[in-house]
């Protein structure tokens, strides 16, 4: 088995960034997820609402944040400096605020605009704050839903396509699971014994926790944020396992580390 593509999204919710290779901290991948877009009430604002996330390019830059849409120019943000942090929520069922930096109102003022709605635009400038759930399991990360990093298996999107095209459906690429890491090489749903194991990307090792749940925005197109109901009702007649529709692998890193395309990806 070997690594076949890494992708992060610097903004929550954003258009994937594609890498040839990324360092991984324990919060996740570098510069995955450490800003978050949040409504008037400080919580997080997703594709679940705001499909027009989709259009949303974010480039990490030393000490900034670039961001494009279509039709705008584009604009450089700053990271925060130290000053005064803001409890920000990433759903408005999370309890316990996240202590974030505000960008400012330059930033706010743009995404408000493209995205048609009061919006500000938060940095987490401190992942080690952010301790979700089990904290002896997760330890530390960053904005993404629940776990800091999502593995992929190729071979299983296959299967899947070939559930969709048996529908009279067409096939889903791999970028509708939002992953930040996609495996070649293993057989289709080879994943579902890795949970609650070991894996090497490389020289990294990672905890492989548990299968992944997936939501509506898997059936967001990511390049047009065109709607639809697949993959969820193929996943929900074929892959409905404890009353969640999985597909992918929550992975929690055990050390920082670098990985690479081609890296050799193996089950300890």
């Amino acid at each position: 088995m070997r690594l076949g593509a890494i992708y992060t999204y610097p903004v929550k919710g954003c258009h994937r960034v594609t890498h040839d290779d990324a360092r991984v901290e324990p919060w996740g991948l570098a510069g995955d997820r450490r800003w978050m877009i949040v409504d008037a009430d400080g919580v997080g604002v997703t594709q679940r609402e705001t499909a027009a996330l989709v259009f949303l390019g974010a480039a990490v830059r030393p000490g900034a944040l670039r961001l494009t849409a279509p039709g705008r120019d584009e604009i450089t943000i700053q990271e925060p400096p130290p000053a005064y942090d803001v409890g920000v929520k990433i759903f408005k069922s999370r309890r316990a605020p996240v202590p974030t930096r505000p960008a400012g109102p330059e930033a706010d003022a743009w995404l408000s605009e493209f995205l048609e709605r009061p919006v500000r635009l938060m940095f987490l400038h401190d992942p080690t704050a952010h301790v979700p759930g089990a904290s002896a399991t997760l330890g530390t990360m960053s904005f993404a839903d629940g776990y800091p990093l999502l593995l992929a298996n190729k071979a299983s999107l296959g299967a899947l396509n070939d559930w969709l095209l048996d529908e009279g459906d067409e096939p889903v690429p791999i970028t509708r699971f939002r992953p930040n890491i996609v495996v070649e090489g293993a057989a289709p749903w080879a994943e579902d014994g890795w949970a609650g194991g070991r894996l090497r990307v490389g020289e990294v090792v990672f905890q492989a926790i548990s299968l992944c749940d997936r939501c509506v925005v898997t059936t967001i197109d990511q390049e047009t944020a065109e709607k639809g109901k697949q993959p969820l009702r193929a996943l929900g007649q074929h892959r409905n396992i404890d009353k969640g529709l999985m597909f992918g692998l929550n992975l929690v890193p055990t050390q920082p580390g670098r990985i690479s395309l081609g890296d050799e990806v193996a089950v300890l």
